[in-house]
């Protein structure tokens, strides 16, 4: 795999993860137009040319994603949303 496949692959799990915690969090609020905006963004990924991205645009993404998860955190330790994959990993 070279570095294009590797850094499309983890942009990809970053909208995949964000995509499968709004699956959960709508079942009790729904937004579709966020849900919308982020589907836009997966289908995006497949015209992107990623030789134009480095790695640290890659880092930005993923510490992007990872402040929108800490974001919702609270709902998810409050109890007030399930497991997003239908049970705890840990």
């Amino acid at each position: 795999m070279d570095r294009t496949d590797r850094y499309k692959l983890r942009i990809q799990n970053c909208v995949g993860t964000i995509l499968d915690v709004h699956s959960t969090i709508s079942k009790k609020f729904e937004n579709q137009e966020l849900l919308s905006q982020f589907e836009g963004l997966e289908q995006a990924l497949e015209t992107l040319d990623m030789t134009f991205v480095s790695e640290g645009d890659i880092l930005m993404v993923e510490q992007a994603t990872n402040a929108l998860l800490d974001e919702f955190r609270g709902l998810f330790d409050a109890g007030l949303l399930g497991p997003v994959y239908g049970h705890a990993l840990n």
